[in-house]
């Protein structure tokens, strides 16, 4: 999570939402991607942190299935973000402060374990929250 907050912080550089993610290795001791928000940086609305952090920790491994990885985010991953998760395979996702405006991994919505879809991975909640959620709160109220 410590990484994924660096990343965080390199969202903020680009004007964007503080948002951090890294994708491990089925052995959870490598890093195979990390990335953060750059939906301003780049006008891609889909540029979130979890979803960069999938794509390039696919075309690390040369697949598209993530199975046995965990992706690790300061911040619940959106519906977009739920959806990419479960299309990826990944085992886990472990994140740090709730969302519930718009979280979709437990708060406002549960899509990572819908027992309709065909993959359910794992869900840890609040690994350092407190500080994934003072990111946040410190970017949004210099806005």
């Amino acid at each position: 999570m410590r990484l994924a907050l660096d990343e965080a912080g390199q969202a903020v550089r680009g004007g964007d939402v503080p948002v951090g993610a890294v994708v491990l290795s089925p052995d959870g001791t490598t890093v195979l991607a990390a990335g953060h928000n750059e939906r301003e940086a780049t006008g891609d609305p889909t540029a979130h942190a979890e979803v960069l952090a999938l794509r390039r920790a696919a075309a690390a491994l040369g697949q598209w299935r993530l199975t046995g990885c965990t992706l690790v985010v300061t911040l619940e991953p959106c519906t977009m973000c739920a959806g990419a998760l479960v299309q990826s395979r990944v085992d886990r996702v472990v994140y740090g402060a709730r969302d519930e405006k718009a979280g979709a991994a437990g708060s406002l919505w549960d899509v990572v374990r819908d027992r309709r879809l065909n993959h359910r991975p794992e869900v840890v909640e609040g690994v350092l929250a407190a500080e994934s959620a003072r990111l946040l709160t410190d970017f949004f109220r210099t806005r």
